[in-house]
């Protein structure tokens, strides 16, 4: 059984390790542990920034992901965005992700949330319909980015 719930900062080092092992399975990219571990505890202190959710099978964290927030003036409501999602290899194709999401989607109905979005890979066809399968629907925009200035030494 999958119980999920909300991070704490004594999950930070688990959801850091999370975001190395993302970044190098779906991009090769080694990331500055520091860093990542910087950031993620960042979450902690302004709970602005978002929050992160965790999943667990027995005493193991076997997934998580972060929920992010935007405003919409066009629509007078908060959109979340899901973000760094990630299952630990073992527990890939049980169900982590859809619990994970059935959280969010129950916090956000609470709330008040007008629409949950996340971003995929174009090329992440598995993880596509794992969405679609969700209820989740492609949309129709480009995503457009400028780097302004280095990000903690990112390149």
């Amino acid at each position: 059984m999958t119980k999920v719930r909300s991070a704490t900062i004594e999950d930070a080092p688990s959801i850091a390790s999370f975001q190395i092992a993302m970044a190098q399975e779906t991009e090769n990219k080694q990331l500055d542990r520091k860093t990542v571990e910087t950031a993620v505890e960042a979450v902690f202190d302004d709970p602005g920034k978002g929050f992160y959710l965790i999943a667990e099978r027995g005493d193991e964290v076997c997934g998580s992901l972060l929920v992010t927030f935007e405003w919409s003036d066009w629509r007078n409501s908060n959109l979340w965005y899901i973000q760094s999602v990630y299952v630990s290899e073992p527990f890939r194709g049980q169900g982590i992700f859809k619990s994970l999401y059935q959280a969010v989607y129950e916090l956000a109905v609470e709330q008040d949330v007008m629409f949950i979005r996340l971003y995929v890979e174009t090329e992440n066809e598995v993880a596509q319909k794992v969405y679609e399968k969700l209820g989740m629907k492609r949309m129709p925009y480009f995503m457009y980015d400028v780097r302004v200035s280095p990000a903690n030494g990112e390149t």
